[in-house]
């Protein structure tokens, strides 16, 4: 019997590009199968644009320095000023447009920060359970986590200088924690299957362990509650706006603008109603995308490559 094989050399496997592509394209299928998601991500995406290219396409920039015009003071909406102006004549679209800068630079930063200290902490408690490192992490994060967020934000933040980079401090402080519960419950689980103890009787290091082998399956549910938290962060980082700890006059911020137009209702709304409709634009395009993030990355708990 005649049999030909085939040299090794000539058999077709997929290179990475390839792998990458139809992957990718499986992943964006699931995801735009969400017409909703599709909708938040265009929304994210608009309001990222704007802030990038706002000192471009805003009508006038210049009102979101340090800028006065009572001669256009508190005009009502117009084509002249889309969304009116403010009691100083700086017109509220404009101001919006460069506030969102702050709100996206805040979530981003927050985010950057308290994920991998939450997802390190996480990692660490949950594979040496048991022990003491795991009771004193557990124990802090509890302790953070017993705090309602908004509360603690505000206890920070008060005794700080207000400001943006305080804000972001203030903020960061208490969101690790949620970062660290999520990553000890799945870490505690991981940490009992065959592939991580086929690492450690071959001597692999506790960082490889950690690492490569625990934190790969965790990453779809930390990249899911990153994208649905986005929202939360710009909607805390609005509060503290709001009560005079965030970002400071004359640079523009949504919290605060809302919290200028309430001393002026029911006269002038469009001073609340529109950086107010502004947060709620914002949020809703993140949770959407959120939602679209969370079903592109749905697969099994346990998946190990």
């Amino acid at each position: 019997m005649n049999v030909n094989l085939q040299p090794a050399s000539d058999i077709n496997v997929p290179s990475f590009a390839a792998r990458f592509k139809e992957g990718f394209r499986k992943k964006w299928y699931k995801f735009s199968r969400n017409k909703l998601s599709v909708a938040g991500l265009v929304i994210v995406l608009a309001i990222v644009m704007a802030a990038v290219l706002a000192p471009y396409i805003t009508p006038y920039p210049e009102h979101a320095g340090k800028f006065v015009d009572y001669g256009n003071a508190s005009l009502a909406p117009s084509a002249t000023h889309l969304f009116g102006t403010d009691i100083f004549g700086r017109d509220i679209l404009s101001r919006i447009i460069f506030a969102f800068r702050g709100a996206l630079l805040m979530a981003v930063l927050v985010l950057a920060i308290a994920v991998p200290v939450g997802v390190f902490l996480g990692l660490l408690a949950g594979y040496y359970k048991g022990s003491l490192l795991d009771t004193i992490i557990m124990r802090v994060t509890d302790i953070f986590l017993s705090v309602p967020p908004l509360l603690l934000a505000l206890a920070i933040a008060a005794v700080l200088e207000p400001n943006l980079t305080n804000a972001m401090i203030a903020i960061t402080v208490m969101w690790w924690p949620w970062y660290t519960r999520l990553v000890y419950g799945m870490a505690t689980s991981l940490r009992n299957e065959y592939f991580v103890t086929a690492a450690e009787l071959i001597g692999a290091s506790k960082f490889h362990i950690l690492f490569r082998e625990i934190l790969p399956n965790c990453l779809s549910p930390i990249f899911t509650k990153m994208a649905l938290d986005v929202g939360w962060v710009i909607l805390i980082g609005a509060a503290l706006s709001f009560v005079g700890l965030g970002e400071q006059p004359p640079t523009p911020a949504l919290g605060q603008m809302v919290s200028d137009g309430t001393r002026y209702m029911p006269d002038l709304w469009w001073m609340t109603v529109f950086p107010s409709l502004a947060i709620a634009v914002m949020i809703l395009g993140f949770n959407l995308l959120g939602d679209g993030v969370r079903d592109m990355l749905a697969k099994g708990e346990h998946d190990h490559e």
